[in-house]
């Protein structure tokens, strides 16, 4: 029997992404992120929503998937590329099983059978690359799709041309994959400036995501923001941070296993969390049957949560509330294990304790809206600002980003003057310029994780910008076109993107 129904309605949005991986390194950095958050992450959320989709579920969650994380789940060398990395861990699963440390067989065998069901699972519903489930999902109307800018940059520090461009492009890149233009997205970083409402309302969009406190953490209701009817909803910090906190998270939980030790033998993560002081060589092994009690238990605290903070925040404000919890879709799975099976519980045990579940774009459709609102400089970063993209630990990326920004414009305002046909190599400066200026970056620099990596990635792009500029500039076009394919093949995305589509220069 349900519960007492709950006033307002709880809406879950997860964001999907990574930077391009494909062609750049395998390991510790590089195609190995985007296998492991495939098999670990994305094979089983959808795995998740299928199955509620099977069970009549609807408008369960507003799903984000980035156009560049699209790009790389539909491209065939990654397809062929995480069949085989599926294999080879099939392969170590069989040699850990065999092993002498009784530990270490046990890891084997269970990663054995996690494997055999991953491969299974991409053989029936991957091969042909991630938009078919996409699409599939939303026949069923089980998610809400939200869309992105092209290549994921940081907005408000982005040359106004190149923002609407990329946004304009991330929302055609959408409709030419799944059949369905987005009206929601998940702006990259929750990364905000006055005026960017406007952008959005003339692209299309008709609610995008905020911080809690760029709402000053009145979230209980969307707001349409700067005159326009576009509507910004805010994360709910109170619940969100119920899951994922610095501090008191869930994936925290002794009992659940834990993300940064290896064996290094194998390369599983046979440990569990053990203890937040516990060092790396004194983690006890994960024990499955340790775990379902604490997932149930979690659920059981979560959903309290939403419930008394529907209750709450409706007395408050003296209407039904609405309260959004917003992840990174990377949580469940990749960071943390257990995720995928703490999710598919909340969201079955949700309506059983009489909350209403919803998507953005039900929110906005049913009246959970309040008044106009005029939003600050804002990200959901370090500070609520936008001190991870442009402090002085990342000047230097900075300064290139503007750099390359105006070469690329200056050569491609010269290129396009009056240009009728398609421009292989305008196309080509635009898309590593795109690439450059990737808000990924800044971020691993400022965070520290896998700096050299991101500084590499930034200063590579920056390079094949400036190098076909250049030649294009000098009027050497045989010399910028070789170059610009030579890139081209080097990273082999957004084949669609046309340059002629760039404003001209006002």
């Amino acid at each position: 029997m349900s519960a007492e129904k709950v006033p307002g309605r709880f809406t879950l949005v997860l964001h999907s992404h990574l930077p391009w991986l494909i062609n750049h390194g395998r390991w510790p950095v590089g195609e190995e992120w985007l296998y492991q958050s495939w098999a670990d992450c994305y094979q089983p959320v959808f795995g998740v929503l299928r199955r509620l989709a099977d069970d009549g579920f609807t408008d369960q969650l507003s799903l984000g998937i980035t156009p560049v994380l699209a790009a790389q789940l539909d491209d065939p060398t990654a397809t062929a590329g995480m069949y085989e990395w599926l294999a080879d861990r099939q392969l170590r699963a069989v040699e850990a099983a065999l092993d002498d440390d009784p530990d270490r067989r046990e890891s084997g065998h269970r990663e054995y059978r996690n494997s055999a069901a991953a491969l299974a699972d991409f053989e029936t519903h991957w091969r042909h690359g991630g938009s078919p489930q996409i699409r599939s999902l939303l026949g069923t109307g089980v998610i809400e799709l939200l869309g992105g800018p092209l290549a994921h940059p940081f907005q408000p520090l982005l040359e106004p041309r190149l923002r609407r461009l990329s946004l304009s492009e991330g929302l055609n890149d959408a409709t030419l994959r799944w059949g369905a233009q987005p009206t929601g997205i998940w702006a990259p970083e929750c990364a905000y400036t006055p005026g960017m409402e406007a952008e959005y309302a003339d692209a299309g969009v008709r609610h995008f995501m905020v911080d809690g406190p760029t709402l000053h953490g009145d979230t209980a209701l969307g707001r349409p923001v700067g005159g326009t009817d576009v509507v910004a909803f805010g994360r709910d910090l109170t619940v969100s941070y119920r899951v994922w906190s610095p501090k008191s998270g869930y994936p925290g939980h002794a009992s659940y296993r834990d993300f940064h030790t290896y064996d290094h033998q194998t390369g599983f993560k046979p440990y569990r969390v053990t203890g937040k002081t516990v060092p790396s060589e004194e983690k006890k092994p994960y024990d499955p049957d340790r775990v379902d009690p604490v997932i149930d238990r979690h659920v059981d605290d979560f959903v309290a949560c939403v419930r008394e903070r529907l209750i709450a925040e409706s007395d408050r404000i003296g209407r039904p509330a609405l309260v959004v919890a917003a992840f990174d879709t990377e949580l469940y799975g990749h960071w943390w294990h257990e995720g995928p099976i703490w999710l598919e519980r909340l969201l079955r045990r949700l309506p059983e304790a009489g909350i209403e579940v919803g998507t953005l774009a039900t929110a906005r459709r049913d009246g959970f809206v309040g008044e106009p609102v005029d939003l600050p400089d804002s990200s959901w970063g370090s500070g609520k600002d936008w001190r991870v993209w442009e402090g002085p630990q990342v000047q230097h990326l900075v300064q290139l980003n503007s750099e390359v920004t105006e070469t690329a414009l200056h050569s491609l305002d010269k290129r396009l003057d009056g240009a009728a046909a398609r421009d292989l190599t305008a196309d080509q400066i635009l898309r590593e310029t795109l690439m450059t200026v990737q808000s990924d970056w800044p971020f691993m620099v400022s965070k520290d994780t896998a700096a050299g990596y991101a500084q590499d990635r930034a200063y590579k792009h920056a390079h094949a910008t400036r190098e076909i500029c250049a030649a294009s500039d000098a009027g050497r076009d045989e010399q910028a076109a070789r170059l610009a394919a030579g890139w081209r093949r080097a990273d082999d995305v957004f084949g669609q993107l046309d340059a002629r589509r760039l404003e001209e220069r006002s």
